[in-house]
């Protein structure tokens, strides 16, 4: 599972839609909420979204951290005049927060605006998984100091194989009013945790008004390896980066590329100067490659995360590569060791893999003497349409260039290459 964190606003708006369909209309969830960003005219959003004209309202920042009423970065019951105000002085700002974790520099680049909503009570709900059980954290303690009254939370667990219809929370909350109403909300909120494929969710605090369930802050991460089957429930989501860290103009250049296309290119550096690069075709592959390198003992070692999927085109393919092959040759190993580049993947469905791998070839054959000198090893296992075509290229590709290749078929495990290239093994 690849846990990544989503903007509070996404978060937000994936639920209030999940809710409704969920409890066939019985629970509503208020879906309005606005992100703004540096591009965002703020005096036109009224025209947009009326009701900033017509209600007191919360603003902050939604850039993945949290501590924000801590850190003096929380407006609270506010005319849209004095928020624009707020955002404005802070947009563009560079700060330094203070979370648990400790201190972090970044700037405020995306603010979100929601309803205030009076309150006189605040509840914690979260949601995580374990394994083989998902457990439900709840406490009337809610709030910014919820970790010194830990001691209040109620942990109920839910095996992984539980029917969502067999959940029921009531008897197991403490003493609180319309409990049966609390616990119908949780209840569904847990089957939005498990069907849209959450890895963490918290509401820190949440709240009712009016009879709805009001998430004063939320805290969400999906499993981005779920997004295949998750495209329509999530709709537009985005994945940005923790605060404080910012894009290699490499990654940068990468999700230019991505932008362009229906396929999928993604790459995050780890370590620029890594010994073990990864050219992996397909999210949940990704993860599984990444993974492997670091049950091997190599975590240190291991230079990027990323993929590539969606039946790229080959000129798409080459520029991924290129920018992969650039990074990884920049500087020999200073020990003089040898670099792995493993290309893996599982059994495609649609993507042509000798076009793809037609891409690769060109990148391969334009860096042959920076591969060279860098003591590059190359492992491939692949499998698809048109697979033993693609891997006869790669087998003659490295004669020519006078780098080692290994290439492997479905008849070899996905991840076998792996060990293979860190190990030795056979």
């Amino acid at each position: 599972m690849a846990q990544k964190g989503i903007r509070e606003v996404d978060a937000k708006q994936i639920i209030a839609k999940a809710v409704g369909q969920l409890s066939a209309g019985e629970l509503a969830f208020d879906d309005r909420i606005v992100l703004v960003t540096p591009e965002t005219d703020l005096a036109a959003l009224p025209k947009q979204y009326p009701w900033l004209n017509t209600t007191k309202l919360v603003a902050k920042p939604d850039q993945l951290f949290g501590k924000r009423g801590v850190n003096n970065l929380l407006a609270v019951d506010k005319t849209f005049d004095e928020v624009k105000a707020w955002i404005g002085e802070r947009m563009n700002k560079e700060v330094t927060i203070q979370q648990t974790t400790g201190k972090t520099t970044g700037v405020l680049t995306h603010f979100l605006i929601e309803p205030y909503v009076p309150h006189d009570v605040e509840y914690y709900l979260a949601f995580t998984s374990h394994g083989d059980t998902d457990t439900i954290h709840f406490s009337t303690q809610g709030g910014i100091n919820v970790e010194e009254a830990w001691d209040s939370v109620v942990h109920i667990d839910v095996p992984v194989l539980a029917q969502s219809a067999d959940v029921r929370v009531a008897k197991k909350l403490p003493k609180i009013p319309n409990p049966e109403m609390v616990a119908r909300f949780i209840e569904v909120l847990y089957r939005v945790f498990v069907d849209y494929h959450f890895a963490y969710l918290e509401f820190n605090p949440f709240t009712f008004a009016g009879g709805k369930l009001v998430p004063l802050d939320c805290v969400a991460k999906l499993d981005d390896t779920a997004a295949y089957q998750c495209a329509e429930k999530w709709g537009a989501v985005e994945f940005p980066k923790a605060f404080g860290t910012t894009a290699t103009k490499e990654e940068a250049y990468v999700k230019s590329l991505d932008e362009k296309t229906g396929a999928s290119l993604k790459l995050t550096v780890l370590n620029p100067k890594g010994r073990v690069w990864l050219l992996v075709a397909g999210g949940g592959a990704s993860v599984i490659y990444a993974d492997t390198v670091v049950d091997l003992g190599y975590a240190k070692e291991l230079a990027n995360y990323g993929e590539y999927s969606g039946d790229p085109t080959t000129e798409l393919t080459y520029e991924y590569t290129k920018t992969l092959l650039d990074l990884m040759t920049r500087e020999p190993d200073p020990k003089g060791r040898e670099k792995f580049l493993i290309i893996g993947g599982g059994i495609a469905n649609f993507t042509d893999v000798a076009k793809t791998f037609t891409g690769i070839i060109q990148a391969l054959e334009q860096y042959k003497d920076r591969l060279q000198k860098n003591k590059v090893k190359i492992y491939i296992r692949r499998g698809g349409p048109n697979y033993k075509e693609g891997l006869e290229k790669m087998r003659k590709v490295g004669e020519r260039i006078g780098v080692p290749v290994e290439v492997y078929g479905p008849e070899t495990h996905m991840t076998a290459v792996v060990s293979m290239a860190l190990e030795g093994r056979k």
